[in-house]
């Protein structure tokens, strides 16, 4: 699904991230935090991980932009 990222290679808190927004397809910090269990720190690594491998993007909420949700890419994309 993911051509040159293997997924399994990544720490677990950034594993668990990916599986829980591959999921939810999007989601904020918080939220995150609530369903993997992980500090805020430790989602915020993980985020900067994944985006580092273009497996996710970061949305500005429009009515906030202090929040940011993230979402998995589409393969393809």
């Amino acid at each position: 699904m993911y051509p040159n990222v293997d997924v399994r290679e990544f720490p677990l808190s950034v594993r668990l991230v990916f599986s829980y927004l591959k999921d939810q397809k999007i989601s904020d910090v918080a939220h995150i935090m609530e369903a993997t269990g992980l500090s805020r720190r430790s989602v915020m690594y993980a985020v900067r991980i994944l985006k580092e491998a273009n497996l996710i993007d970061i949305q500005i909420c429009l009515s906030d932009t202090r929040r940011r949700f993230y979402c998995v890419k589409i393969s393809g994309t």
